[in-house]
């Protein structure tokens, strides 16, 4: 063989040889970082709904829009709610006057007591009276001072007086048993007025509910409502996407994760954005691969079995104060590469 087909040759194998070293180099000694363009934008987003039925009145957002929590985005016809919340405020004062009264009539009770207990001293004080009265009459009838008429109407007197007495006691435990039934009065209109400030409350709450807001900051997206629309409770009207809070959501095959650790550097290309790089960081692993949650479920042990890897959703946080953030949407495609080298720990130990 001649000279120059051996260096040919030569040259043909060191190249061979270096591609070879460079396609297997990852797996003999380990890729640094782990890519994958399995990826998204995704953001905790809000579907409004209301919480009462009714015609939309007014909508005060437009498609797009920008909003703050607790802004007004929509308001429902409420006058039914405010007659409702006012006959609930009516059955209030009423139930409040029956408490007053019954309270009223309980502490009155306590003095109609004293004037029947007044009386039985004084039916006592007659009986009393009335015997001596008897004792003296008997007396001189009996040594022929008296008549025995007087003695006879002395007796008569006794005994009327001790039937009033009789009478005067019955109607003091009477009223001292009055005071049970007045007492059970009280708390009953207690209840009464407790149960018609409940309502009372239920009707406000019944009331406000027909000014929709927006639950958190963000975007208004989906808007489905409209000035005379019908809505019911539950019923999809808008939603709200907080797109300051927009993180990544990563697939990555499950033999990438084997050096992959929570607080891990990570750099994010969104397609959308020109290559621009946005700065985050792996904040978790998700517990379990994405087609563990599907509806419909592989069975594996039946029929023929391929291994496929499989890939487990990553949740990427971006770093705060990059101005690009503010351009991302919410299903957007991304790229995410993890630094699988960088010093981290995972996220349980470094929270201890």
């Amino acid at each position: 063989m001649k000279s120059k087909d051996k260096i040919a040759v030569t040259v043909i194998t060191v190249f061979a040889v270096g591609v070879l070293v460079y396609l297997l180099a990852p797996g003999v000694f380990g890729s640094k970082r782990q890519s994958t363009n399995d990826a998204f934008v995704a953001a905790d987003y809000t579907l409004v709904a209301p919480r009462v039925a009714g015609f939309i009145k007014e909508v005060l957002v437009e498609d797009n829009q920008r909003v703050k929590a607790g802004q007004l985005l929509a308001l429902i016809d409420d006058r039914d709610f405010r007659a409702a919340a006012q006959a609930a405020d009516a059955d209030t004062l009423v139930a409040q006057a029956q408490l007053k009264n019954a309270t009223a009539t309980l502490e009155r009770q306590s003095s109609v007591i004293a004037q029947a207990q007044a009386t039985v001293a004084a039916d006592r004080a007659e009986v009393a009276f009335a015997e001596h009265e008897l004792n003296r009459y008997n007396h001189l009838a009996g040594v022929g001072a008296g008549t025995v008429q007087n003695a006879q109407q002395a007796k008569t007197r006794i005994d009327q007086a001790t039937a009033r007495l009789a009478n005067a006691t019955a109607v003091l435990a009477a009223e001292r048993k009055q005071v049970e039934i007045l007492s059970a009065q009280r708390d009953a209109a207690e209840g009464g007025l407790k149960r018609a400030q409940a309502a009372l409350e239920m009707a406000s709450f019944q009331l406000s509910y027909t000014r929709i807001v927006a639950p958190v900051d963000g975007m208004v997206g989906e808007r489905a409502v409209r000035v005379g629309a019908y809505v019911t409770p539950g019923s999809k009207i808008l939603a709200v996407v907080p797109l300051a809070e927009a993180y990544v959501v990563a697939n990555f095959q499950e033999t990438q994760l084997s050096h992959m650790h929570a607080g891990q550097a990570v750099e994010v290309r969104v397609d959308s954005l020109d290559g621009d790089v946005l700065k985050g960081h792996l904040e978790s692993l998700a517990p379990a691969t994405g087609v563990t949650f599907a509806s419909v479920k592989p069975d594996n042990a039946t029929g023929n079995f391929t291994k496929v890897v499989q890939r487990i959703p990553v949740k990427i946080i971006l770093e705060p104060g990059q101005a690009l953030t503010e351009r991302l949407r919410v299903g957007m495609s991304v790229e995410a590469s993890v630094d699988t080298h960088a010093a981290a720990q995972p996220r349980e130990v470094a929270q201890q």
